[in-house]
């Protein structure tokens, strides 16, 4: 169970902090209530039963957690699925799963791939675009959090990593084909 003050990844509404927990009734049940609001939109209010398993609700990774993850965009992510409906599929789900190393290595995966068709002129699939930004709105502010830095600078040091990586990449697979 949370606590009032805590801070949880709440669904698609990204971080929330949990401003109450009290017992309401509705349709003559009582059960007691999470009630929070997202952290950037302090006017919209949820409430979850504390019961509810069917919305994905957690708290947020310590720093050590953020640390491995942020260090983990300098290795491969998940392998690319060509298929692209196949390929929503599977990422859409592992973002929903709440595994937040999963989910870091599809975010590495599709930021690689957004770079490797920027270099070549092309785009993203929207589908593909939609979940990068989504992943990207919430992971990073979660890691910036966690991080107690801004979630510029951990958009920043994560870009660096990936263009640090793609720039290796590119240059092994030109010495492949001059050797």
């Amino acid at each position: 169970m949370f606590n009032i003050g805590d801070l949880v990844i709440y669904s698609n509404m990204g971080i929330c902090q949990i401003d109450d927990i009290c017992e309401k009734t509705y349709g003559g049940m009582t059960r007691t209530y999470y009630i929070m609001h997202p952290i950037e939109d302090s006017t919209l209010i949820i409430q979850n039963p504390v019961d509810n398993d069917k919305v994905l609700m957690q708290g947020i990774i310590d720093k050590s957690e953020s640390e491995e993850i942020l260090e983990s965009f300098k290795l491969p992510g998940i392998q690319w699925i060509d298929n692209s409906s196949e390929r929503h599929k599977v990422y859409s789900g592992i973002a929903s799963s709440g595994n937040r190393e999963e989910i870091s290595k599809v975010l590495n995966t599709l930021l690689c791939k957004k770079h490797e068709f920027e270099m070549n002129d092309k785009k993203l699939s929207e589908h593909d675009r939609r979940l990068l930004l989504y992943l990207q709105k919430i992971f990073y502010k979660e890691l910036a959090i966690t991080l107690d830095t801004t979630v510029e600078a951990v958009t920043k040091k994560i870009n660096q990593m990936i263009a640090f990586k793609m720039s290796k990449t590119s240059r092994h697979e030109v010495a492949k084909y001059v050797n």
